[in-house]
C-alpha cells in the first residue's frame, strides 16, 4: 500500500487545488476561494479540515472525513462519490451528497439539509441530525439509526429503507416509497406515506392529519396514533394500534385493530366496507 502524503495546517485556494489528488492525509487544512478542490481524488483522509467553497468532493473514491466542517458556501459538497465515511462533523451547506454510493454518516449534523442525500445508494446513518426539506429523496438501501429530522417531504421515492430509534418531524414523509420499515420511532407530519408500497411501522408513535392513505400494503404493529384523523383512506392495511384513533376514512381493505375509534367513515359509493375487518377492544 502506498504511503499517504501528509498535508497539515495549509490554506488551499484556487480552483481544483488538489485535483486528482490521491493517497493523501490532510489535517487541519482549509479549502477556500476556489471550486472543486478535491475533484476526482481518491484514497484521501481528512481530519479537522474546513470546506469554505463549493463542490469540494466530486467524482471521488475512498474518502474518510473526521472532525471536519462544511461551511455555508461549501454547498453541493459531495456528488458522484463512492465509498465515503464522514464522522463527528458539521455540515452547514445545503445540497450535499447526491448520486453517491456506499455512504456512512456517523455523528453528523446538517444545519441546512435542503435537497440533501438525493439518489444515493447503500447509505448508513447513525446519530445524524438534519434540518431541511426533501431529505433522502430517491435513495436506495438505507440503514438509519438515531436520526433526528426537521424537514418536510423526506424519503420521497426511497426504496429498501430501515429506520430505527429516530424522530421525524416531517410532513409528506415516505411518499412514493417502497419497502420501508420503521421501528421505535416518533413521526409527526401530515399526509404520511401517501402512494407508498410495503410500508411497515413497528412500535411507532404517529401524529398525522390524513396519514397512511393511498398505501399498498401498510403494516402497523403495536403503534400509537395521537391526534391522527382521516387515516387509512384507500389503503390496504394490517394495523394493530395500541391507542384510540380519532378517525378512520374509507380503507380499501384489510384489518384494523384499535382500542377505540372516534369516527369511522365508510362510504359505500367509494369503497366496499366488507373488505375491511375493524375491531375495537375498548370504549372510546
Amino acid at each position: 500500500m502506498e504511503k499517504k502524503t501528509e498535508i497539515c495546517q495549509k490554506l488551499l485556494t484556487g480552483e481544483r487545488a488538489l485535483f486528482q489528488g490521491h493517497d493523501l492525509m490532510l489535517k487541519d487544512t482549509i479549502f477556500d476561494d476556489g471550486e472543486s478542490p478535491l475533484k476526482e481524488s481518491h484514497d484521501v483522509d481528512l481530519d479537522g479540515c474546513m470546506f469554505k467553497w463549493k463542490y469540494p468532493l466530486w467524482y471521488a473514491k475512498n474518502i474518510l472525513v473526521r472532525n471536519s466542517t462544511w461551511f455555508e458556501m461549501g454547498r453541493a459538497g459531495v456528488w458522484y462519490t463512492d465509498h465515503i465515511t464522514v464522522e463527528d462533523s458539521a455540515i452547514e451547506a445545503p445540497k450535499n451528497f447526491r448520486r453517491c454510493s456506499d455512504v456512512t454518516l456517523r455523528n453528523v449534523s446538517f444545519a441546512n439539509a435542503a435537497e440533501t442525500l438525493w439518489s444515493c445508494r447503500n447509505v448508513r446513518m447513525e446519530q445524524v441530525m438534519a434540518k431541511g426539506d426533501y431529505f433522502a429523496m430517491n435513495c436506495e438501501n438505507m440503514d438509519v439509526r438515531n436520526l433526528t429530522l426537521y424537514g418536510n417531504y423526506s424519503f420521497d421515492g426511497a426504496e429498501n429503507v430501515e429506520i430505527r430509534h429516530s424522530r421525524l418531524l416531517s410532513k409528506d414523509s415516505f411518499w412514493n416509497s417502497e419497502n420501508v420499515t420503521v421501528y421505535d420511532t416518533f413521526i409527526s407530519g401530515e399526509y404520511l406515506g401517501w402512494n407508498a408500497k410495503n410500508l411497515t411501522l413497528i412500535n411507532c408513535t404517529v401524529e398525522s392529519l390524513q396519514g397512511m392513505c393511498y398505501i399498498d400494503n401498510l403494516v402497523m404493529k403495536h403503534c400509537r396514533l395521537l391526534n391522527t384523523t382521516l387515516a387509512f383512506e384507500y389503503s390496504t392495511v394490517d394495523a394493530e394500534i395500541d391507542s384510540h384513533i380519532d378517525s378512520v376514512l374509507n380503507p380499501s381493505g384489510g384489518v384494523i385493530r384499535a382500542k377505540s375509534i372516534g369516527e369511522l367513515i365508510l362510504e359505500r359509493d367509494k369503497i366496499d366496507p366488507e373488505k375491511t375487518r375493524i375491531t375495537c377492544t375498548a370504549e372510546a
